[in-house]
């Protein structure tokens, strides 16, 4: 019988892609990683790592193991969420990753929500951008991600993880008050704040700009949308902004519709295991409850 603890080490290591990635995600060093898939292999009696550059890879008979193992994974995984459900109380931790404005505008009220439906429920928040933490959660580092998709620009769609839209908000050209700039075509001449490369805010604005004559003069890079509203209030740039990161908030900026009215998505992901465990299914409802809520 193969025993499944180090079977689960050969599919984090095609996950993490190397040995110490493995051992930091399982608390592990990475001596015992490497020794655990040297008795791994000596069980199955076949080679499942050869050494790529500096790196280890696995072989094909490694990757058929690893489908069989995601298998098992996935419905252990199933068993308990359904013998959770079995319960209608609400405890344990829920691991939930959140980008920022979705963290301002949201967690506050859905926290309080939770604290007072669902005493024995613990949640632990970390801020992720989409892209990454949409992988976190298919992983398993997280239960719950609150991601955002572009208009035109599609989030990363992993295999096993069920989407629930959340909510939506519109874009708009975010300029200092008192500014002549009546178009996003007027721009064209004007500083920019915009998020780092990569981000797909940061594909889509850019194409925006470009879709409207010009390439955007992008003097200041931060995934940090609190800064983004400083500098576009202070005159020193302007941004295209999403509805949300007004919420609770007063509006500091002159906000000019763009002219197809774009908007952006914002959704929650969780593994397909796990949606009917009471920690998730009450995550959830508490987010959608805050998001009907919403008046930016």
């Amino acid at each position: 019988m193969l025993d499944l603890r180090r079977l689960r080490l050969l599919r984090e290591l095609q996950i993490r892609g190397t040995l110490s990635g493995v051992a930091a995600a399982l608390n592990q060093s990475p001596s015992s990683v490497s020794q655990q898939l040297a008795q791994l292999e000596r069980e199955v009696g076949v080679a499942l790592l050869r050494k790529s550059g500096r790196r280890v890879v696995l072989t094909a008979q490694a990757e058929l193991l690893v489908e069989h193992v995601s298998a098992v994974l996935e419905r252990l995984e199933l068993a308990e969420s359904e013998l959770s459900a079995s319960f209608s109380t609400a405890t344990g931790t829920v691991r939930l990753a959140v980008f920022q404005s979705a963290a301002l505008a949201l967690l506050p009220h859905a926290l309080s929500i939770l604290a007072r439906e669902h005493p024995s429920l613990r949640v632990e928040v970390t801020q992720r951008e989409p892209e990454s933490a949409l992988y976190d959660t298919w992983a398993s580092d997280f239960d719950l991600v609150v991601a955002e998709q572009y208009p035109g620009h599609a989030a990363p769609h992993h295999q096993g993880l069920d989407r629930v839209h959340l909510t939506g908000d519109r874009i708009s050209l975010a300029v200092a008050r008192g500014s002549t700039i009546t178009s996003l075509a007027n721009a064209a001449r004007t500083p920019w704040v915009m998020e780092p490369r990569g981000a797909a805010s940061r594909h889509w604005a850019e194409q925006a700009c470009r879709q409207a004559g010009f390439e955007p003069d992008v003097r200041f890079e931060t995934a940090d949308l609190q800064a983004h509203i400083r500098f576009v209030e202070s005159g020193n740039a302007v941004a295209l902004l999403p509805d949300l990161v007004w919420t609770a908030r007063d509006i500091t900026a002159t906000l000019i519709p763009l002219a197809d009215a774009p908007r952006r998505t914002i959704f929650t992901a969780v593994r397909r295991a796990t949606v009917r465990s009471p920690g998730v299914i009450a995550c959830r409802d508490a987010l959608q409850r805050t998001a009907a809520q919403l008046s930016p």
